[in-house]
């Protein structure tokens, strides 16, 4: 395994390749289950408008600052928030607020690595044919009726059918969630340049061809029941706007929220990743490279695939039906039966579910970096010790969500909804306030193969906070109340493992810095 104990740290092999890795880091499930369900429930087209209005105004400037902290870190020899804030924030709670950067990607990888194993597994179902079929039009009197068999193999599947407060999956599940942690774990081990780059090289273009094969074969589909209902009818339905949601700020909200979702903003992982990048090389390009990769897989795809084919095969008021289910109706329920009536179904089912994979696995590995590099940069462990040790950590605390009923709910509420809000408030914050506007534009703009206009300095300076501000006290006011008054075994345990995690996070911070104050009095000796 590469190894970087000797204080030299890892780079890029290639720009391309740091390209291609920050799009895997941002394209993930998200981009083809979340986007069609939170587009089809907030006013269809007319969501477009707050959603680019969100990406200009929040997408863009957050995600130029996340690249400038990276680098500035990496320039200092640190990948992780903890010790770039402390870099940027002359305080002694700076690596203290640092700490979300690294928290807060472990504890959606302790779910996500198993729902992504999801995807590897029903590949290789749609490719053995084992879904139940139901003839389309015959005896199903409504849209969850049909899907009730293919809703009980997903439930069976992940152990879920018992509707009580444990799961007990089939030894299968535990299988492919094996499988895909050892692979993310083995990728890791590689290191950044021959094993995360080399993955996304292979996975985004191989991804893409894939969505493209299926974004033709929906193009093409026509309803079995209703031959007035063809893709153009599931276009109308995703894109036909309902400016009335303009109104309503739940709608400008969840746009905002795809934003953040989809770039993977306030998770630490660009912050990391950009730590690899020269300290002269171009981010502000590169940047928006990354970018416009992700809002093409997601806008494009992403909104066509799931949706527009649950529209031709189950009609406008079904494919409602499906969307208000949340996006793992759509993506696990609702295709799978598409699946088992078309033409070569298995080969799309199959195909669908591994574009699915190669954008959950590169996802993973993303989010596990943050960690890693805190271990080797501010621990100095060895790059093998960090993988066995995460390896370890995930394959004991993934059996939470695994097992418990309700815990999923409560790690991603607080992790992928909240906190990462609160990450990217202190990030702006701390890099154009307290840093310094100027410095913080300069850093961002160093290199640049193209000039970012002016304007987002101030945008940078002034809106991005206000607007992070203000989600995070609708999302505070609108969801904490009834995410705090849950109870149950899962909620609690979830909430116990968030405490545990965190205090070890503290813990590991004031290991580093004494370690750091220990190296530094004896350099002064020496």
């Amino acid at each position: 395994m590469p190894d970087n104990h000797n204080g030299r740290r890892e780079q890029w092999g290639s720009r391309w390749g740091l390209i291609l890795a920050m799009a895997g880091n941002a394209i993930g499930l998200g981009n083809f289950l979340r986007f069609p369900v939170q587009a089809a429930q907030n006013g269809g087209g007319a969501f477009m408008i707050p959603y680019f209005v969100s990406f200009i105004l929040l997408g863009l400037p957050l995600m130029w600052i996340e690249w400038g902290v990276g680098r500035y870190g990496g320039s200092l020899g640190h990948g992780t928030s903890p010790a770039i804030f402390d870099a940027l924030w002359k305080s002694r709670v700076a690596k203290y607020v640092g700490i979300l950067g690294v928290f807060l990607p472990l504890v959606v990888l302790v779910y996500y690595i198993y729902v992504c194993s999801w995807t590897l597994a029903f590949s290789v179902f749609s490719a053995l044919g084992s879904y139940p079929v139901v003839e389309a039009g015959s005896g199903a009197v409504s849209t969850a009726s049909y899907l009730a068999p293919y809703r009980a193999y997903l439930n069976d599947y992940i152990g879920a059918s018992s509707g009580g407060a444990f799961f007990t999956p089939l030894p299968i599940a535990y299988f492919f969630f094996i499988v895909t942690l050892v692979m993310g774990m083995a990728i890791l081990g590689k290191g950044v340049a021959k094993g995360i780059e080399v993955l996304n090289k292979i996975a985004i273009p191989a991804l893409f061809v894939m969505a493209a094969v299926l974004f033709i074969r929906v193009l093409s589909m026509n309803s079995p029941v209703d031959s007035n209902v063809t893709a153009a009818t599931g276009l109308a339905f995703l894109w036909e706007p309902d400016m009335s949601g303009l109104l309503n700020p739940k709608v400008w909200l969840s746009a905002a929220g795809q934003v953040f979702f989809t770039l993977s903003l306030g998770m630490g992982a660009i912050i990391t990743y950009a730590s690899y990048v020269k300290h002269s090389d171009d981010i502000a390009l590169a940047g928006l490279a990354a970018a416009s990769f992700n809002e093409f897989a997601e806008v494009v795809f992403g909104s066509t695939i799931a949706l527009v084919s649950a529209v031709i095969f189950f009609g406008p008021q079904g494919a409602s039906v499906i969307a208000g289910d949340g996006a793992f109706s759509l993506g696990f329920i609702s295709m799978p039966a598409i699946f088992t009536h078309i033409g070569y179904g298995g080969f799309y089912g199959f195909i669908w579910f591994l574009l699915l994979f190669f954008a959950g696995i590169t996802s993973v590995v993303a989010l596990a970096q943050p960690a890693i590099a805190f271990f080797e940069d501010e621990l100095g462990w060895t790059r093998r010790r960090s993988v066995i040790t995460l390896a370890i950590f995930f394959f004991i605390a993934a059996h939470l969500p695994m097992l418990v009923t309700g815990a999923l709910d409560e790690l991603d509420f607080w992790a992928a909804t909240l906190g990462l809000v609160i990450l990217a408030l202190f990030e702006v914050i701390i890099f154009f306030w307290i840093f310094g506007a100027e410095k913080a534009w300069e850093e961002i703009a160093c290199g640049g193969r193209i000039r970012i206009p002016r304007v987002f300095f101030y945008i940078m300076k002034y809106v991005t906070p206000l607007f992070l501000f203000v989600i995070l006290v609708a999302w505070g006011y609108d969801q904490l109340p009834g995410v705090l008054s849950k109870s149950g075994v899962g909620v609690w345990l979830g909430r116990a493992f968030l405490l545990a995690l965190l205090g070890a996070h503290i813990y590991a911070v004031k290991v580093a810095w004494k370690r750091r104050r220990n190296r530094r009095v004896t350099e002064d000796m020496q």
